[in-house]
């Protein structure tokens, strides 16, 4: 089973997807609201079913994966899902604790309410991943907020993932990087689909990156030693 976007943070392998609900609340991992941009069918995943789903092929030749069959296919892989839609909330939780998922899956999602929904629901501590407000929050406070009211905002959040500029705001940097690891948070960026670019914010010192060319990270990834085989 292939999977089109990728986020790796060195030397651990983590794998990125997007969860959208079929009309009968399974989950799969497909990035758009609509079918039609890269598959042969027509109309929102949420109008469908799954056995529905499963006759289509995205670009020709890749099925539409459920979240359950590609944690199965990927054994060895964490898996960070961004939840997309308040619906999915209740399956993705289903889901973890019927396959014991909790240590190979990172929350992520915009927002922060449906994030902490998910986690809520949850028997064990999960990672997470935090939504615009904890970005927020951290890109306007870290500098300066004392650190115990910092840390009440962002408790429940491991990692953040960001993209290196928002309009004229450079949100990665040196010293971006450097506050987000004096917290205890992972960086990821998004969405680099340059090989220098790669390399690039690996040297500026981010954990991780999202990409749609997988094959370009695999390089990089092997360039830099982080995987060795």
């Amino acid at each position: 089973m292939r999977i089109p976007c990728l986020a790796f943070s060195p030397p651990s392998h983590w794998a990125f997807g997007t969860l959208k609900r079929t009309c009968e609340l399974a989950l799969t991992v497909f990035h758009d609201e609509v079918l039609d941009r890269v598959t042969n069918g027509k109309g929102k995943i949420s109008a469908h079913t799954f056995a529905e789903l499963s006759r289509l092929r995205i670009n020709g030749t890749e099925v539409i994966p459920r979240f359950e069959d590609l944690v199965a296919a990927l054994p060895g892989t964490k898996i960070n899902f961004d939840v997309k839609d308040a619906a999915g909330v209740v399956p993705l939780v289903d889901v973890i604790e019927r396959y014991s998922l909790h240590d190979r899956i990172c929350i992520a999602s915009f927002s922060d309410s449906r994030r902490r929904a998910v986690l809520a629901r949850l028997s064990k501590r999960t990672a997470s991943s935090g939504g615009m407000l904890s970005i927020a929050a951290f890109l306007l406070f870290s500098a300066w907020l004392p650190r115990r009211w910092l840390k009440r905002i962002l408790h429940d959040v491991d990692c953040l993932q960001v993209p290196e500029r928002a309009g004229v705001l450079r949100v990665v940097s040196r010293k971006s990087i450097h506050r987000a690891h004096l917290w205890g948070l992972k960086l990821h960026v998004w969405t680099i689909n340059d090989k220098a670019d790669m390399h690039r914010l690996f040297d500026l010192g981010v954990d991780g990156v999202m990409t749609d060319r997988a094959d370009l990270l695999a390089q990089v990834m092997h360039e830099r030693g982080y995987w060795l085989s």
